[in-house]
């Protein structure tokens, strides 16, 4: 299926490059290879004005010093090598939103590794064999929720053979904190785990206070990546002024379509990849802001402002190349059908439970298939609370809510409003231990995570 030019059904979605890249900001440098081919990240206290002076600056933590962390990028098919360098007082791993059949790099600490200790240093290598979209960040129980609400998070993108033509490749993450009187991160950091999780009330795109202005000539094509680097916030992004063609969600190419009522819901982990023509006159502006509630005015988050000379007319939008190493069908009549109750605590100092127990990554498996076996989750939310269930290291289809089919596109989670639920199918190609929990940060810290395997 594919769609340009008019809105998509409930079926299309409801739930070194020749453009110059925008990579987060004028400071935010590329980690380049040492000698023996690894980048170096080092995990470490660094601050932020995120308040105007005279406000103090935030001890946040960052990679390289930056938060969010430096922009990876390397071609399709090259080798990712990252040295984590640990200067934190508490242990941290990477996790690789979004990276497929790599259990060893999954980066879970607990489960697929060790968590990194303070002044200990792990190596992380793979392939980049799909290309797309990536979040780095941190999954080291108990200390996730803290590390993610002080920004240690980052972007890793591989780069098409053949990337689509564009004037700018622009990439922007969202961050929110949740700051005391004296401009540092609120504590506790386990204080939501029943709850929305921990939403701030200050907006960050790209280290900036949001909104965040870019400027690019009328007419010109935009290449726009999106980040949701938050700990809890499920972002309802909407456009105004503009009508993007969704190319890629969480990294995984799709058929170019418009969003319906030109709103995406990200929760904290999404990537979308768009691509746009700039407004035609000059001054003109195409904006993206967060939904607040009914009636209540979008929050600003990007506005992209024509302006210079204009850009000559561009053939129409045309997709990225599909990724030819997922299936093409998955069998759910073969399937292992996991169906998935989930509770929130009953009270203080309890936790999540799945099928009326508590579950972890010390545990059992929930169960354990053969690799090459289809695999349908389904998660019922028994809370008041929307969740974001996130499967480790596999694209997975959205299954329809009223018939056997899914929808033409690949998500790395899905999110289930409360008392809804949702279906997801994948085929289980890479061996492992594989994660499955909620990507709202809180949540999983509460005992909202369990595991599958793969033999």
């Amino acid at each position: 299926m594919t769609v340009s030019s008019t809105p998509c059904t409930r079926r299309a979605f409801l739930g070194a490059v020749a453009a110059t890249l925008v990579p987060l900001s004028s400071r935010a440098e590329q980690v380049m290879p040492a000698a023996d081919g690894f980048r170096v990240l080092e995990a470490r206290r660094s601050p932020l004005q995120l308040l105007t002076a005279p406000s103090p600056e935030t001890t946040c933590f960052g990679y390289e010093g930056l938060v969010p962390g430096p922009l990876l990028r390397v071609k399709q098919g090259e080798d990712v090598r990252v040295r984590l360098v640990n200067r934190l007082d508490q242990p941290t791993t990477l996790h690789w939103q979004g990276l497929r059949g790599e259990n060893a790099m999954d980066g879970v600490g607990g489960l697929t590794q060790k968590a990194v200790a303070p002044g200990a240093t792990f190596d992380y290598r793979f392939m980049a064999a799909d290309s797309g979209l990536y979040l780095y960040k941190p999954n080291a129980l108990p200390h996730t929720v803290e590390q993610i609400s002080r920004g240690l998070s980052g972007v890793l993108i591989v780069d098409e053979a053949n990337p689509p033509e564009s004037d700018k490749d622009l990439l922007v993450v969202m961050q929110d904190w949740k700051l005391d009187a004296h401009a540092q991160a609120a504590t506790p950091f386990d204080d939501a785990g029943a709850g929305e999780g921990r939403i701030g009330d200050h907006l960050t795109a790209n280290r900036a206070v949001a909104p965040l202005i870019e400027t690019a000539p009328p007419g010109a094509r935009v290449r726009l990546r999106v980040v949701n680097a938050c700990v809890a916030r499920i972002a309802i992004a909407t456009f105004e002024g503009g009508a993007p063609s969704c190319v890629a969600i969480d990294g995984q190419p799709c058929d170019p379509f418009h969003l319906v009522r030109n709103t995406a819901p990200m929760a904290p982990g999404a990537r979308f990849d768009f691509l746009l023509d700039a407004p035609e006159r000059e001054g003109d502006e195409l904006k993206l802001g967060l939904w607040q509630g009914q009636d209540k005015p979008l929050q600003p988050f990007l506005a992209l402002k024509a302006q210079g000379a204009k850009v000559g007319a561009r053939a129409p939008i045309v997709g990225l190349p599909m990724n030819t190493r997922l299936p093409p069908e998955i069998r759910l009549g073969d399937a292992k059908k996991a169906e998935l109750v989930i509770d929130p605590p009953k009270a203080p100092g309890k936790g999540w439970t799945i099928n009326g127990a508590p579950h972890g990554y010390a545990g059992k498996p929930l169960f354990t298939v053969r690799r090459g076996t289809p695999v349908s989750f389904g998660f019922a939310n028994r809370s008041g609370v929307a969740l974001a269930m996130h499967v480790h290291g596999f694209s997975m289809r959205l299954l329809h809510d009223l018939d056997d089919g899914w929808e033409p596109y690949w998500r790395n989670a899905v999110i289930v409003p409360k008392g809804a639920t949702k279906h997801v199918a994948l085929l289980a190609d890479a061996p492992g231990k594989w994660a499955v929990h909620c990507d709202i940060a809180d949540h999983e810290a509460a005992g909202l995570a369990a595991w599958f395997e793969v033999i």
